[in-house]
């Protein structure tokens, strides 16, 4: 599915590119359309997709400078609502997505993000850069800011249970807070690879 769409700022609905085309006009007068960037990242209940659950899916759509941002937690999480965060995306990146987030995708929720979209694993391109570790690990070498610094998978865990056995908000705030950041560093990364 190539990207047909331009972002808009406020976080509204991405619209048809034609929508704006005289803005994109190039020198020839043919509209063009930037690529349009998607970062995913999801949170589970644990490592292994066949005996645990999804517990919150981020995406942010990047476009000529312009997010949009969104998350689904819990019951909102199904293959239809994960596609509409994912509407006019071109091609998806993530950090081993290709080992652990898509597999887990497609077994809980019969949704094949590879069949659908073109994919680049960043964890990889890191590899090629003598960068090893995990995305924190990664991101501190690169110098790349958290607000939520001692965040980490375990804990994300944690907090999914709070929410769900004490009804605690807090702790579902936390979590979905360390998703997006995760999410929008991915953004990050990507640029200071140099990955187009």
């Amino acid at each position: 599915m190539g990207c047909k769409i331009v972002c808009i700022a406020d976080g509204a609905s991405c619209r048809p590119a034609g929508e704006d085309a005289a803005q994109n006009r190039g020198r020839e007068g043919t509209a063009r359309v930037q690529k349009c960037y998607g970062y995913l990242d999801i949170e589970t209940t644990g490592i292994s997709c066949h005996y645990c659950d999804l517990t919150v899916v981020g995406v942010a759509i990047v476009q000529e400078g312009r997010e949009r941002f969104g998350q689904l937690f819990g019951g909102q999480i199904n293959a239809e609502r994960v596609l509409d965060l994912l509407n006019g995306v071109e091609e998806l990146y993530t950090y081993n997505g290709r080992r652990f987030d898509l597999p887990f995708i497609k077994y809980r929720l019969g949704l094949d993000l590879q069949k659908q979209f073109r994919h680049r694993d960043l964890m990889f391109d890191c590899w090629r850069q003598n960068l090893k570790g995990g995305l924190k690990a990664v991101e501190v070498r690169l110098g790349i800011a958290r607000r939520l610094p001692s965040m980490n998978g375990y804990l994300a865990v944690r907090l999914w249970w709070d929410y769900v056995n004490n009804h605690d908000t807090a702790a579902l705030q936390k979590l979905l807070e360390y998703n997006q950041e995760d999410v929008m560093n991915l953004h990050v990364l990507r640029e200071r690879l140099g990955v187009e």
